[in-house]
């Protein structure tokens, strides 16, 4: 099969998929969620009549109001009327819907702003601004897409004119400030000074004309540029040009992009396929880069492009290339930090702002979400010039810029948050564990800790301890042979700073006594009567680094540690009880946080436990009232089972009722109750049936009858995408451990090590 035939079935096929996807459930990608309760009748008098009025006659009053009362100030609006789909043409406005709610998905998906999409049937531009103009009052933003040039321009120019919210042409603006983020980050690898590069862009069209505005804002100077469209070099001999491209014709007696390109150190294409040849690409200067942005064919490919010249740095607008111009890098993240500060209009300062912040993203160590997401290793260079669309860290960086360019320049009529507070807030709106989280890494950098990461040879491991001590959360120790832990940090291209510790079992000195000698003599006390002989106790403290570990911590030399990638939590555990027991009184189990949009709940055991006793279960539910407390909640426990208060009958419930029976004999200072099911336990309505419980409202900590039930419930909630589960977190032991699962992150690891710093703390 030839490679034609080859592309043309992989495109058919990818039709039919989306076809089958478009159709599929619901038609379409959107449906509209309701924000508030609408269960009863006074939910519905204060929604709507009678008392949907009293906002609407603050709002007549004060129009600045409706960014409080209403949904405008996190409300976008895609308009199109279809007359230049990417890669389609004038498919007129119905054909461009799906596009638009394509779009309207990425607003939200990415950066949690609501929209809508509106499709305009006209082509006359009086007609569409008129129409705009007059939706204005429902709206916070504005999102032009695919309209054709020239008429974009007018379009544009004139809403922005006559509307005082943001209007943005994504497809001029989003393309320049994507392009511009990956030719920063291309000269600053290839050590060219973007004032001095030399640059072609064949396309003068929408994209074009606005890349090479941008360009200029960010320093690139004009005498260096050259224009191209379908008729050659735009030079200021041409008689043919409209306003917007005369504006960038040069005194030049070049007149092809053959003659154009030659000793060009970048090549920017916005025009068709196959426009930019090898032999162009040989003449340009050494080291070229190319930005090949025609869809759905670049003007080279990035292989044809290499094979003329191998170092190359080559982006395109095709995820199946390294180096994606994706626009969803950059509208999403605007508009958010518009919306943010009630910004007038995009400008200037604004683009060059999100371009740069863009650019230094993709300097940093790539979370791995987003190696699984890409499906290969990123790490900047060459193939990694721009983040890919799926890093999380987008939502915090771009709209801040964005937001803080738009203060500075004058066009924001709300102040900036205070830029902490204002991160968490965007984090938090894709993450409903963030203001959790940040409660305890929070506490953990006022009280920096040091803490062991045990398998300090792994990768993973290696990328968090260097993020914990970026973070200022502490000293992480890592265990390991030197050489290859410092070989795994040179490989990653992190810094290996003094604040950063490297330990090897069998080397390890403090004071000048060996560490494993006092860490032998620690172990051979503790299990010289459980069969263990001096020799084994000595080959567990070299050897294995669970039990090394878990000695430093025991001994005082570290404050806490991590592990868990290399083994199951059962034999990790194992290792690690040999340094390390539990809390006087208490029990080790696992504690799970399910966090959701509108509450935090604690569900235990998750980790360890697999039928817990009565006695065993009200220990529990002391422990998980405790964290409860440290995360500045009152506790309200539920001992779950299948029945509530024995109906209907079930095996577990007397265990789980004697538990409760403990607790009432203790006097626990927390409200508690059970046995219940879960549903019981969480619904209020369903409780009113049981006007004798103790729950004054919902159950915020689930004590489980049995690992099973823990693990299943937990296990199901985080698969189904309903709430963040985290955990489950080790409690109980006599000092901060926790054990991670084999496959955790790097960003679990970190939040790991700060529950177990936090932990230490106290």
């Amino acid at each position: 099969m030839s490679d034609q035939d080859k592309t043309a079935t992989r495109l058919s096929s990818l039709a039919e998929a989306a076809l089958e996807l478009h159709a599929s459930g619901r038609p379409g990608k959107l449906e509209t969620r309701i924000s508030k309760s609408l269960t009863t009748a006074r939910d519905l008098s204060l929604a709507y009549s009678p008392g949907v009025a009293a906002p609407c006659l603050e709002i007549e009053k004060d129009p600045e109001l409706a960014y409080s009362y209403t949904t405008r100030g996190n409300m976008v609006a895609v308009i199109s009327n279809g007359t230049a789909v990417l890669g389609l043409g004038n498919i007129g406005a119905l054909a461009s819907k799906p596009v638009m709610e394509g779009k309207v998905a990425l607003f939200k998906r990415f950066a949690d702003v609501d929209g809508i999409d509106l499709e305009v049937f006209t082509e006359d531009v009086e007609e569409f601004i008129n129409c705009v103009r007059l939706l204005g009052p429902s709206f916070g933003g504005i999102n032009l897409e695919d309209i054709k040039a020239p008429e974009c321009f007018v379009i544009e120019t004139r809403l922005r004119e006559l509307m005082d919210i943001p209007v943005f042409h994504d497809d001029q603006h989003g393309t320049a400030i994507v392009a511009a983020a990956a030719l920063i980050n291309a000269c600053y690898l290839t050590k060219r000074d973007l004032a001095d590069v030399k640059l072609v862009v064949n396309g003068a069209g929408a994209a074009g004309i606005a890349c090479i505005d941008l360009l200029l804002t960010l320093g690139m100077r004009r005498e260096n540029i050259l224009a191209c469209d379908t008729k050659g070099v735009i030079h200021r001999g041409r008689t043919d040009l409209n306003q917007w491209k005369s504006a960038h014709a040069v005194e030049t007696g070049l007149r092809t992009l053959q003659e154009a390109v030659k000793g060009a150190d970048v090549f920017l294409g916005l025009s068709a396929k196959g426009a930019l040849t090898q032999d162009m690409v040989r003449g340009m200067a050494p080291r070229p880069i190319i930005l090949a942005l025609a869809n759905p064919d670049p003007e080279i490919t990035p292989e044809e492009a290499r094979a003329a010249s191998p170092d190359a740095i080559i982006a395109t607008g095709r995820s199946d290339y390294p180096n994606q111009v994706n626009n969803v890098l950059g509208f999403p993240y605007i508009f958010r930090g518009a919306l943010d500060v009630r910004a007038r209009t995009i400008n200037e300062a604004m683009k060059a702002a999100a371009a740069q912040a863009l650019a230094e993203l993709a300097r940093e160590d790539v979370p791995d979400e987003v190696h699984r997401a890409a499906a290969r290793q990123l790490r900047f260079g060459p193939d990694y010039i721009i983040p890919n669309a799926f890093d999380p860290r987008l939502i915090t960086r771009i709209p801040l810029a964005v937001a803080e360019a738009a203060v500075e320049s004058g066009v924001a009529r709300r102040k900036l948050p205070e830029v902490k507070l204002y991160r968490r807030a965007l984090a938090a709106r894709l993450d409903t564990a963030v203001n959790i989280l940040d409660l305890i890494t929070e506490g953990v950098r006022d009280q920096p800790r040091r803490i062991v990461f045990a398998e300090g040879e792994n990768e993973t491991m290696v990328r968090a301890a260097a993020q914990y001590h970026k973070e200022g959360f502490g000293t992480p120790i890592l265990i390991g042979n030197e050489d290859r832990v410092r070989a795994a940090f040179a490989r990653l291209e992190l810094p290996l700073h003094g604040g950063i510790e490297i330990r090897n079992a069998r080397l390890a000195a403090l004071d000048d006594h060996k560490k494993n000698e006092r860490y032998s003599e620690f172990l051979y006390g503790r299990l010289q009567r459980r069969g263990y002989l001096l020799r084994d106790v000595q080959r567990l403290v070299n050897q294995d680094r669970n039990v090394f570990a878990a000695c430093a911590v025991a001994m005082g030399d570290a404050d806490g540690m991590v592990t868990g990638l290399t083994r199951a939590p059962a034999q990790a555990l194992e290792a690690i009880r040999l340094a390390i027991d539990p809390k006087p009184g208490r029990i080790p189990f696992g504690l799970s946080m399910v966090v959701s949009s509108h509450q935090t709940l604690l569900v235990a055991d998750t980790l360890i436990n697999m039928k817990p006793s009565s006695a065993e279960l009200a220990m529990i539910a002391r422990a998980s009232a405790h964290r409860m407390r440290a995360l500045g909640q009152s506790p309200r426990v539920a001992f779950c089972a299948s029945s509530t208060f024995g109906q209907p009958q079930a095996g577990a419930g007397s265990r789980v009722a004697d538990a409760v029976r403990i607790l009432e004999a203790e006097g626990a200072d927390f409200e508690f109750d059970g046995e219940m099911t879960p549903e019981v336990a969480l619904d209020a309505r369903l409780r009113a049936g049981y006007p004798f419980t103790r729950l004054t409202d919902n159950a915020n900590v689930l004590v489980m009858p049995g690992l099973d039930a823990a693990q299943i419930a937990t296990q199901m909630v985080a698969r189904l995408g309903e709430a963040r589960v985290i955990g489950p977190v080790l409690t109980g032991l006599a000092h901060a451990v926790q054990v991670v699962p084999m496959d955790a992150k790097v960003s679990d690891l970190v939040i790991f090590a700060c529950l177990a710093a936090a932990s230490a703390a106290g």
